[in-house]
Parts: structure tokens; C-alpha cells; sequence
């Protein structure tokens, strides 16, 4: 764990953070009832292109989820249920879970990891279908892919001080 950014949150926490991406990516792929192998090999590149990418401070944090994403995601996978349904309501309520981690980290890391996870769903969302099988975004999709459970984190710009 990053001690700077993430210093403020218990390993649980953390790991919820990182559980996050897996959750996301089922959550999207799957929302059509089918999980693409296409839309999981997307997700397993993105945390790698992530984890040297900007914004820097969520590289170590992107690093730590490629370490093992892929386990990861076939272990979550596999703890799921099959049912669309269920399963959809069950990674609601595990991602609903971060209202109450996001707001612990400073504004700033909040919301960067906000808008990553909400970015990292609209890129799963793109990895199959349309032209090529690239691009398009299913209406089942839709409705995931701006991760309504989570609430939005606004990022906070200081205010400049008047010099007058």
C-alpha cells in the first residue's frame, strides 16, 4: 500500500479498493448476460496501462491491482452468483460499500480514484461490440457504466487568495 496516498485507510480498505476493478469489470462485461473473454482481457490491460499512467499518484495503486488482477477477477468471478440478477445486486452492494471509503482519502485522491473507476467501466463498456467489436456500448451497459451506487466524489479547487 502507497503509505502517502492511501495511508489513511485499513488493508480492508485498500483491498476493497483494489476488489473494486474486478467488480466493475464483471459488472459492465456481464450486464448483456454474457462476460466476453474480449471485454476481461481489456480490463487486465487497462490496470497494466494504469499503473504507469497518469494521474501518477494512482500508479502504485494500479500496480498492486495488476499484481494479481487476474486471480482476482476468477476468484470474484467465481464467487458471484450465475443469475444476472443476483449477481448485478450482488456487486451493487459490495461497490456501495466505498461511499464509505472514498471520502476518508483526501479530496483530491478521491476523486481521481472516482473518476478512474468510472473511466476504467466506460473502457470495458467500449472493449466489445460495434465496429470491429470495439466501441460500442450496450444499453444493458448504459446503465452500469457511470457506476450510480457510488457516490460521486466533486473534486474541491482551492480558491485563490486575493493578493489586493
Amino acid at each position: 500500500m502507497d503509505d502517502s496516498v492511501f495511508s489513511k485507510l485499513s488493508s480492508e480498505q485498500y483491498d476493497a479498493l483494489k476488489k473494486a476493478l474486478s467488480l466493475i469489470t464483471i459488472l459492465v462485461a456481464g450486464a448483456d448476460g454474457n462476460i466476453d473473454e474480449q471485454e476481461l482481457n481489456w480490463a487486465e490491460q487497462l490496470t497494466h496501462i494504469r499503473s504507469y499512467a497518469k494521474p501518477e499518484e494512482l500508479n502504485a495503486f494500479y500496480g498492486d491491482v495488476e499484481a494479481n488482477f487476474s486471480s482476482a477477477l476468477a476468484s470474484t468471478m467465481s464467487e458471484l452468483p450465475t443469475d444476472l440478477e443476483q449477481r448485478q445486486q450482488v456487486i451493487t452492494d459490495h461497490l456501495s460499500k466505498l461511499n464509505d471509503i472514498l471520502p476518508i482519502l483526501d479530496n483530491s485522491i478521491g476523486y481521481q480514484i472516482y473518476a478512474s473507476f468510472v473511466s476504467f467501466a466506460k473502457h470495458i463498456a467500449k472493449a466489445s461490440g460495434g465496429f470491429l467489436r470495439f466501441g460500442s456500448i450496450s444499453s444493458e451497459e448504459k446503465q452500469w457504466i457511470s457506476l450510480p451506487m457510488i457516490d460521486p466524489i466533486i473534486e474541491e479547487i482551492p480558491e485563490e487568495e486575493d493578493e489586493a
